[in-house]
């Protein structure tokens, strides 16, 4: 790449002063240019329509449209778009929800800034970029028990407050039923009690408190 052909990069973070910190990090870049910033995920899928960024740095977490939504409807418009997560949480889940979407590289935001301008070049030559600590992380997550989709139901309504008969009441299911769910939970999840459920699930990334 070259001042003439730099690498054109949007940024997509719901806070302006990390976006002004990425774009002075990127625009003192001779290979590189920001063509774009957006504070959401829908304004994110707009300006890549207009602009087709060979790089998108997406944070995960965002008001209306998240990172991973973002992602999964660009690339039904433009499957070979690239995508940075840069984000503050390294849950596995929320890892695998990215990659899963399509992103090519995943870091966390204290990472350097050597990292950052690397990783942008490596997407842009069409690699993956997964820090170690992250990739541990992911294969953790690959080495577990997964969760049923009614499960992690169950234990997001565990981490807001309801009780198994709310739960029930809540699901139209019956108490003993969301027993065994809890079980299940419990089991899969290698944890004691709902205590231990709720808080290894927020590090995660499965249940996010809002």
């Amino acid at each position: 790449m070259s001042k003439e052909n730099p690498i054109r990069i949007l940024i997509v973070d719901d806070h302006q002063v990390v976006r002004e910190g990425l774009a002075a990090i990127i625009n003192r870049q001779p290979d590189m240019a920001v063509i774009g910033e957006a504070s959401n995920g829908q304004q994110a899928v707009e300006l890549y329509r207009q602009h087709s960024p060979d790089v998108s740095l997406i944070d995960l977490r965002m008001p209306g449209m998240n990172g991973v939504e973002a992602i999964t409807a660009i690339r039904i418009e433009a499957p070979n778009s690239r995508f940075i997560v840069l984000t503050t949480y390294d849950g596995d889940e929320d890892i695998y929800r990215a990659l899963q979407a399509g992103a090519q590289a995943y870091l966390l935001k204290d990472m350097f800034r050597e990292e950052l301008l690397e990783a942008i070049r490596t997407v842009h030559a069409g690699q993956r970029r997964i820090p170690s600590a992250v990739a541990t992380r992911l294969a953790e997550r690959m080495a577990g028990n997964d969760l049923t989709a009614r499960e992690v139901e169950v234990l997001r309504l565990i981490a807001s407050g309801k009780s198994n008969k709310q739960i029930a009441a809540r699901l139209e299911i019956t108490e003993g039923t969301v027993k065994g769910h809890v079980n299940n939970i419990l089991s899969k999840m290698g944890v004691s009690d709902r205590t231990q459920a709720v808080t290894t699930a927020i590090q995660r990334g499965i249940v996010h408190l809002n």
